[in-house]
């Protein structure tokens, strides 16, 4: 039997693990992530240490997202911010400024590291004249509408996010450097494995032509040489013309497209009257994750759903 003596010191070591187990949790910040894949490298980072908040959830766009007073909420009381940056993300430009001032905003597009490619225009990603023109001179009014934002897609890209990611916790919350550290490390060479797997599974489809919905797939087009032959829509929140969708039924024909690609978070009945009367297949590409469970893992499922969609499309 134990004695009282042991009893008492067993519940008194019991409080001091609990104190200081709560001392250690109170040092952890409060973390907003914006998008999926944003938040999935983030949750990678910060696994074993907290959570990071998720602002676009379920099957939500950047493009056209409206914030919840929750998520507001959330941004009112962060330590740390990861976003992509101000074009892909334009609704968090006020809330940042205002609700979110007293938070470190780190915009991972300029992570070191990080490469940027420039927008593409002319032939197939050129914009309908009869698209919205206000829409596309809200692409190009700073320095942000020069390049594409969807800079997560390569996953070397992922890779200098994730160091950039490491570097703003460990200084943010210096009590879990290591842990940052070490989960950073691992994500690093998981990223590495994932790109080798990837050439792998694409290596039978490369060279076969197909057309995207928005012109969002470039980084991931250079890194696995995959490149798109044009997409629907260069901005997704403004649907192309009657003349467009003739020129794009033109050149699926032209090109001998294998298959045009709707995304989740838009209206699939676009590709259905771009495919008519020709031999191209409809497939969905999904570049934010929508479909997906957020979490540490979504990041690998997301770039690896693109491969297998493309593979099982163009096969």
């Amino acid at each position: 039997m134990p004695t009282t003596r042991s009893l008492l010191l067993a519940a008194a070591l019991s409080v001091l693990t609990s104190s200081a187990q709560a001392a250690d949790a109170d040092t952890t910040p409060a973390v907003v992530a914006s998008i999926k894949p944003i938040h999935s490298l983030v949750a990678g980072v910060m696994e074993g240490v907290g959570e990071p908040m998720l602002i676009v959830q379920g099957a939500g766009s950047p493009h056209t997202y409206r914030m919840k007073p929750s998520e507001a909420a959330a941004l009112q009381s962060a330590d740390v911010v990861f976003w992509a940056g101000a074009y892909l993300e334009a609704f968090l430009v006020k809330p940042l400024a205002t609700l979110g001032a007293k938070a470190k905003s780190v915009e991972l597009v300029d992570a070191p590291g990080v490469e940027r490619l420039p927008l593409r225009e002319g032939g197939a990603f050129e914009a309908d004249a009869h698209e919205d023109e206000t829409a596309s001179e809200a692409a190009h009014e700073d320095d942000g509408g020069t390049f594409d934002t969807h800079v997560w897609l390569d996953p070397v890209n992922a890779k200098a996010m994730v160091g950039a990611i490491e570097a703003t916790l460990a200084a943010t919350d210096p009590a879990h450097a290591e842990t940052y550290a070490a989960n950073a490390d691992k994500l690093e060479a998981r990223l590495d494995g994932l790109i080798a797997t990837i050439e792998a599974d694409l290596a039978g489809v490369k060279g076969r032509p197909y057309i995207v919905f928005h012109d969002a797939y470039q980084y991931f087009e250079r890194r696995f040489a995959m490149p798109a032959a044009g997409s629907i829509t260069v901005s997704p929140e403004t649907p192309p013309g009657a003349r467009r969708i003739t020129e794009l039924q033109a050149k699926v024909k032209a090109v001998g497209a294998t298959c045009v690609f709707a995304e989740p978070q838009f209206e699939p009945a676009l590709v259905d009257v771009v495919i008519e009367g020709t031999e191209a297949k409809a497939g969905v590409l999904d570049p934010e994750g929508a479909a997906l469970k957020d979490g540490p893992e979504l990041y690998f499922e997301l770039i690896g759903n693109l491969a297998a969609s493309l593979k099982d499309c163009l096969s």
